[in-house]
């Protein structure tokens, strides 16, 4: 294993990763689960999706194999939930119901999956072993949970600049973003499927 460090490779690698994640096009979401009392913990966030991307950037393609699942099946999977995600946002409808276990918090669905770690996060990560080091990559991702946290946990802050208004406004523009970006994951990754 390549334990080397690498300056520009792991600025590359959060970049894309930064790109990948857009935690500030989150930002809305994350405002509306809190101000609907599903609480987002910007600490178990973090973590919950740094250990997830470590460990599916070790072993993700023997996991999804297996269960019997290609990386094109699980990218589906997490396009059909943003844009669940999407259509609530959209339509102000609500589909992701808090159960008995995870009243009060939303912090792992949907937070860390699928905006955060979701598919199109772990499929970079996997696509990134390729041409970075593995010390380059933890990195990487490390420094962008810390731009994480650091959203999330001061999300409170963008809503005075903003005010309901600007709040309600971004809400449905990154709606309409979001549904986009499911489309285009779900679109890109089934038509290998169907070949």
């Amino acid at each position: 294993m390549d334990w080397s460090i690498d300056f520009s490779r792991i600025f590359t690698a959060f970049t894309v990763l930064f790109a990948v994640i857009d935690i500030t096009g989150s930002i809305p979401i994350i405002i509306d689960l809190n101000s609907n009392g599903k609480k987002v913990k910007a600490a178990q966030a973090a973590l919950i999706s740094f250990a997830l991307m470590i460990v599916f950037m070790f072993a993700g393609e023997g996991m999804l194999k297996l269960f019997n699942v290609d990386i094109a099946s699980f990218a589906i999977a997490g396009a059909i939930i943003l844009f669940a995600m999407a259509v609530e946002m959209t339509f102000d409808v609500e589909i992701f119901k808090n159960n008995t276990n995870s009243k009060g918090n939303s912090t792992i669905v949907p937070v860390v999956f699928p905006l955060i770690a979701g598919a199109a996060t772990l499929t970079t990560t996997l696509s990134l072993r390729a041409e970075c080091s593995i010390l380059d990559l933890i990195i990487a991702i490390a420094l962008n949970m810390i731009v994480v946290y650091l959203v999330i946990k001061n999300v409170n802050w963008v809503v005075k600049i903003l005010g309901q208004g600007g709040v309600y406004v971004l809400r449905k523009f990154f709606g309409v973003i979001l549904l986009a970006m499911s489309v285009k994951l779900f679109i890109t990754n089934i038509t290998p499927l169907l070949r």
